[in-house]
């Protein structure tokens, strides 16, 4: 009726966890820690401290109690305290409604919730279109012109 399991294996790193998936590179800088540098490579940071950085991530989100100042490049950037300095978003920039960004702001998707600040240069990013995408548009204006010509 009652069977022993067998013990986990110390290689079998998917059934603990409380180990990150291998692979991934996760950076947490907690509320109360100060912190000055550069992060690369890391695919998932957060700021809930104070950071002056260079930082360059797959995702960035400033905590509620984080403050970020820097060069900060991401793809996708969720902000519920400040962050200042020069900023590129290639996805959405995403201020929750305690957010503050300032600076120099690049993004492709803005998303601002009520109550959420933005101040500084704002630019938007064009999307960049695959290959494909674009050969078919061109294509198609190819024949939209031609056709007008005729006429």
């Amino acid at each position: 009726m009652f069977e022993k399991k067998s013990n986990m294996s110390e290689n079998d790193e998917s059934l603990n966890p409380l180990r990150p998936a291998k692979g991934s590179a996760k950076v947490h800088i907690g509320n109360g820690v100060k912190f000055k540098g550069e992060i690369t490579q890391a695919d998932e940071v957060q700021v809930d401290g104070q950071a002056d950085l260079t930082l360059e991530t797959s995702n960035l989100m400033v905590g509620g109690s984080g403050e970020v100042k820097g060069n900060i490049t991401s793809n996708n950037l969720d902000v519920w305290g400040k962050l200042e300095g020069e900023i590129k978003v290639n996805g959405t920039l995403t201020i929750q409604e305690q957010g503050l960004v300032e600076g120099k702001v690049e993004y492709q998707e803005l998303h601002v919730k009520l109550g959420g600040k933005i101040k500084g240069e704002l630019n938007s990013i064009e999307k960049v279109k695959k290959i494909s995408e674009a050969k078919t548009h061109s294509l198609q204006d190819s024949e939209s012109k031609n056709k007008a010509d005729q006429k």
